[in-house]
C-alpha cells in the first residue's frame, strides 16, 4: 500500500521556517514510536495520517531500532513526503503541510 503524501515532493525549507517549526514542535510529544519491526508499512501509515491531521510530528526511535537514526529520519521523510525539520538525539521532527485543515489548525509559515 502507497502513502498519502509518497507521490507529493517534500516542501523546501528555509532556515527561518525551520526554526519555526522547531519552536511550535518543542511541546509536542512523539506520536509515532519505532521499535524493533523498524520501517513497517504500518508504522509510515500511522505517521501519515498523524502528518494529515497535524502537519508537525514528532517520531521517537526506540533502542530496538533496527536502522541509523540518520538512515530511519530520511526513510520516514521519504516515504511520507515530508521535510524533515529536526534529528535530535532518537526524535525525528517531520513537517508537512495539509491544505485541507481548516485555518485555524494550518500551521502557517
Amino acid at each position: 500500500m502507497t502513502s498519502h503524501h509518497e507521490m507529493t515532493t517534500p516542501p523546501a525549507l528555509n532556515g527561518k521556517q525551520k526554526k519555526a517549526l522547531r519552536r511550535l514542535a518543542h511541546h509536542l510529544d512523539p506520536v509515532v514510536h519505532v521499535g524493533r519491526e523498524g520501517l513497517s508499512e504500518s508504522l509510515i501509515r500511522s505517521a501519515d495520517q498523524a502528518l494529515l491531521a497535524r502537519e508537525l510530528i514528532k517520531v521517537k526511535l526506540g533502542q530496538n531500532c533496527p536502522l541509523h537514526k540518520k538512515e530511519a529520519a530520511r526513510q520516514i521523510a521519504e516515504r511520507t513526503g515530508s521535510a524533515l525539520v529536526q534529528l535530535i538525539g532518537k526524535t525525528i521532527i517531520l513537517y508537512q503541510p495539509n491544505p485541507e485543515l481548516p485555518d485555524d489548525k494550518r500551521i502557517r509559515l
